[in-house]
């Protein structure tokens, strides 16, 4: 197929109470609150999107969050850990930080050319934080709970664990053009793109491993980029053509979706770069009102009903946190 991505777009899980979702990634990730929805498919609860200033595809990490949500099971068939990209020796600022939140965290040495920070976040949902010889260019969001140089620069890569890898290595070169650079006993490292930070996916095979339990603590789907819809739709013909079973094109307001399985059952996207997360909001009040698409505005008194009500650390205005940093 002639179709690649250019790397990861944004990762989707299932949280719990969303003032302690939006506390968490805001305050202790310094994360920026870029857009506050509802899930599309059912807009009883939100859908909140982190990222950097602007929400920029690779930097983002959303969720659904339910009041009450049972418990999920980490395991095959899923995206079972979402790692950031940090700079260089800054892992053992993490290790404080998150001590001083009460969240313990471990640090491990992959390789000489990785370092890693391990934790959970309060519903359970594996967190990882690299720190790589290679340097991420990207520029961080100017938040007031974690210094620039030590912030979060975006996406860094995510681990699938399926129980035969055949399947799901092959979707990844064939049908999405990523490539392998990399086997290391079960684990086989596949980049898109330059291969750096934000363009990598780790493929575990663990054949005694649970089928996972998509619920609270876990992801719902990983999502890969394509620049536009000309690009997704031609794509998706390719994809249907091999015999995927894939959704139609869906409007997401802020970027257009297809979805589909893939062997080992990890639930994949492919999300366009545009329109953007400014479309219905100015670029420096992102995230500070409940936005909804077109088709939902007409139900917003009842959507505003059914779902609770959050508070905006200051952190997630810029100009505090111009002032703070």
């Amino acid at each position: 197929m002639n179709a690649h991505t250019s790397g990861l777009h944004h990762v989707t899980a299932i949280g719990g109470d969303p003032q302690r979702n939006i506390d968490f990634y805001i305050r202790g990730l310094g994360l920026r609150l870029v857009k506050k929805t509802v899930n599309f498919d059912n807009p009883g609860t939100y859908h909140l999107y982190y990222g950097d200033d602007a929400g920029r595809p690779g930097s983002l990490m959303t969720f659904f969050p339910w009041q009450g949500v049972p418990q999920g099971r980490i395991g095959a068939g899923q995206s079972t850990s979402t790692a950031f990209s940090v700079p260089a020796g800054s892992l053992g600022w993490w290790r404080d930080h998150f001590a001083g939140l009460g969240v313990a965290s471990t640090i491990t040495t992959d390789d000489s050319s990785e370092e890693r920070l391990s934790l959970r976040d309060p519903d359970g949902l594996q967190l990882d934080f690299v720190a790589s010889s290679v340097t991420d260019p990207r520029d961080p969001w100017d938040s007031a709970s974690v210094p620039a140089d030590f912030a979060v620069r975006g996406q860094h890569s995510s681990v699938l664990t399926v129980n035969e890898p055949a399947g799901t290595v092959r979707v990844l070169t064939e049908d999405l053009g990523l490539r392998v650079v990399s086997e290391r006993g079960d684990r086989i490292r596949l980049a898109a793109g330059d291969g750096g930070p934000g363009n990598i996916v780790d493929v575990i095979a663990d054949r005694t491993a649970q089928p996972g339990l998509t619920a609270g603590g876990t992801v719902h789907h990983i999502a890969f980029r394509v620049p536009d819809f000309a690009t997704q739709s031609a794509w998706r013909d390719q994809l249907v053509d091999r015999g995927f079973a894939v959704t139609a094109i869906l409007d997401r307001q802020y970027f257009t979706s297809i979805y589909f399985r893939e062997p080992g059952g990890v639930l994949f996207e492919i999300a366009t770069d545009t329109p953007g997360f400014d479309i219905d909001e100015p670029l420096l009040e992102l995230g500070r009102g409940l936005k909804l698409p077109p088709w939902l505005e007409p139900s917003r008194e009842d959507i505003e009903h059914a779902v609770p009500p959050v508070a905006l650390p200051v952190e997630n205005n810029p100009a505090f946190a111009a002032v703070e940093s």
